[in-house]
């Protein structure tokens, strides 16, 4: 049977393809058409997990979409309504997308399908957006009985709930409703710091270790009541998303001390202070409603979804919380994974079929390596068309020349296998460096990257050796989890400095992989399998053998405001645009020093909006 997920409309559009209940493919639009967070239906990502299935024009058995859009419309007139005559800009603005698009999904996606040259189905079906992501969370993990969590902006209306999840059922317990939401809450201190919503939330996370939580009370007492059966509400009076077209208002900034911080302005000690202070009642409402999902299912297992999931430091508190003995969390955990979810949804709960047997994998997400691959045979006719110089390589060659480049403090741009779903680059799709490095995190921010210097870099760890590096005692394969750097490898100045700038700090030597230890001492850490990843793993092996560290940085191949690279176009094309000084692709290796003049492009990276 061949179900076709689809989450779009919104932001992250993204296509999942199951097969008999295994998940074949699933891609990012935005990878495909350039455009990030590209919210429209997802036409190059449906063709891409159909070819990769082997999937004719009529061969799709069941759509999903990870909405309903009735409810959620009905949402929005009641909310509306509810704060008449106030709101009527913002009901005017959305008012049109709906009218037009929002309210018409089964015909949007029929003829969305025929455009791609698919026959639509006879059953379009839709879960809710939290079922969507409970199914993302609990189907492709680890455990056969979990509790669930899932914690985002708002779907229909619930922003939070838990689930019990047994075999291949999940069953509701709990919802907390719109306009109470973690991940508005977060989002409102994300606009006032002056980031982007929806895109911005991880630099407010980074940001945090370099700040006091000076405002942490203030938060409490005037923005969130945290209750003790985990629930929490938010006080309306300050924020604007329910009757304005900002997530912010007067009352808010008077709070503290003043209007929002611009984009692009400089950061002052306000925003520092005010990202660790949402981060830490963040951490406390977070472990509210996991103790309230322990009482609630009595399980011991873990499973996590939801844009808020992506919170790794949270995740982080979590785990050493001791709540449970093991957490699983969905590394396409934001809107995009709801495609996968709304897929698994109906496969499980509608068609009430089971779960496939784990046969040794440690979940059922491949690593998240779901996306497109492209062979050596295809990688070489295209770079022969444009007559960019490379040197083929074996295998075994190629491994060790990687790893030789980094070690030799070159900046690597690596393109191999099947692309990953998620925002986060896992070893095929990276940008990597030497962690020894003190220089490497100012160089990949400021010529690579062209992004804020005070943004850490996570540091890829050989499985076998993760407890070796850091306080942690089981796998992180999808960079979701911070951990401190152990005590023994920790030098240098104690992270509670408040007279140096954002900058100096950056720049301090805090342990003997500098280039990956953020300003507390803490890392965000990806655990590379040889199991999961071969070739990542024995690059990383290689570079332990000549250098005695089995750590190396791992960065998305992309520049700020860009989306990850999916083809080899893509990466060819930022490989010239910034200073990176190699480029490995398959077993083909380009040197930026013998690159044809006219492929140098200057500027290139400005064509892409800040994120």
């Amino acid at each position: 049977m061949n179900i076709l997920g689809l989450s779009c409309y919104y932001h992250d559009a993204a296509a999942c393809l199951l097969q008999d209940g295994r998940v074949v493919a699933a891609a990012h639009e935005e990878r495909f058409t350039r455009r990030k967070h590209d919210p429209e239906f997802p036409l190059q990502a449906v063709r891409y997990c159909l070819a990769e299935g082997g999937v004719d024009r009529d061969g799709l058995d069941a759509v999903v979409f990870y909405d309903k859009p009735l409810t959620k419309f009905n949402r929005l007139l009641q909310t509306y309504g509810a704060v008449a005559p106030r709101g009527l800009r913002s009901f005017l603005l959305a008012m049109p997308t709906w009218l037009r698009q929002k309210l018409w999904i089964p015909a949007e996606i029929q003829s969305s399908l025929r455009r791609a040259g698919i026959t639509p189905p006879q059953r379009i079906l839709f879960s809710e957006h939290h079922e969507a992501h409970a199914a993302s969370a609990f189907f492709p993990g680890p455990f056969a009985n979990a509790a669930v969590v899932t914690l985002d902006g708002v779907g229909e209306w619930t922003t939070t709930s838990i689930w019990d999840g047994r075999d291949h059922r999940l069953t509701p317990l709990e919802e907390i409703h719109f306009p109470h939401s973690l991940g508005l809450f977060y989002s409102a201190f994300t606009y006032f710091t002056g980031f982007r919503v929806n895109s911005g939330e991880y630099k407010l996370m980074g940001l945090a270790p370099y700040g006091e939580p000076v405002y942490a009370d203030r938060i409490r007492e005037h923005l969130i009541d945290l209750r003790s059966d985990g629930s929490f509400r938010l006080n309306m009076d300050y924020f604007g998303y329910l009757d304005g077209l900002t997530m912010t208002n007067r009352k808010f900034a008077e709070l503290f001390d003043g209007p929002p911080r611009a984009m692009e302005d400089e950061l002052t000690r306000r925003e520092l202070d005010l990202a660790r202070s949402v981060q830490v009642v963040t951490e406390e409402a977070v472990l509210g409603i996991a103790r309230q999902a322990q009482r609630l299912t009595g399980h011991r297992n873990l499973c996590l979804a939801g844009g808020v999931a992506l919170n790794c430091v949270a995740n982080g508190v979590l785990r050493r919380s001791g709540l449970f003995d093991d957490i699983w969390i969905q590394p396409a955990s934001g809107d995009a994974g709801g495609a996968l979810g709304a897929a698994l949804f109906a496969w499980h709960q509608l068609e009430d079929q089971p779960r496939r047997p784990l046969d040794g994998a440690p979940d059922h997400m491949q690593g998240a390596y779901l996306g497109p691959a492209f062979s050596d045979a295809e990688i070489a006719d295209w770079l022969d068309g444009i007559r960019a110089p490379y040197r083929r390589l074996s295998d075994d060659e190629l491994e060790r020349e990687a790893a030789r480049l980094v070690a030799e403090q070159n900046v690597v741009g690596l393109f191999l296998g099947r692309m990953e779903v998620g925002p986060r680059a896992l070893g095929n799709r990276s940008i990597v460096g030497d962690a020894r490095s003190p220089k490497m995190q100012s160089v990949l921010n400021l010529k690579i990257k062209y992004r804020e210097s005070f943004r850490p870099f996570a540091p890829s760890v050989l499985e076998e050796r993760i407890g070796d590096y850091f306080e942690i005692d089981r796998p992180s394969p999808y960079m979701l989890q911070v951990a401190q750097v152990r005590r023994e490898r920790c030098i240098g100045p104690e992270a509670t400095e408040k007279d140096i700038s954002v900058l100096e700090k950056v720049n301090q030597v805090r342990s003997d992989i500098p280039a990956v230890t953020h300003v507390d001492h803490s890392a965000r850490i990806q655990s590379v399998a040889a199991g999961t990843n071969p070739r990542y793993h024995a690059i990383i092996k290689a570079f332990e053998e000549m250098t005695g560290c089995g750590v190396i940085i791992n960065t998305s191949f992309n520049v700020r405001g860009e989306p990850i690279v999916c083809t080899p176009e893509d990466a060819y094309r930022c490989f010239m645009g910034t200073e990176m000084d190699y480029l490995v692709m398959g077993n083909l290796v380009l040197a930026k020093s013998g690159q044809p003049e006219a492929a140098q492009a200057d500027g290139w990276h400005e064509q892409f909006d800040p994120d």
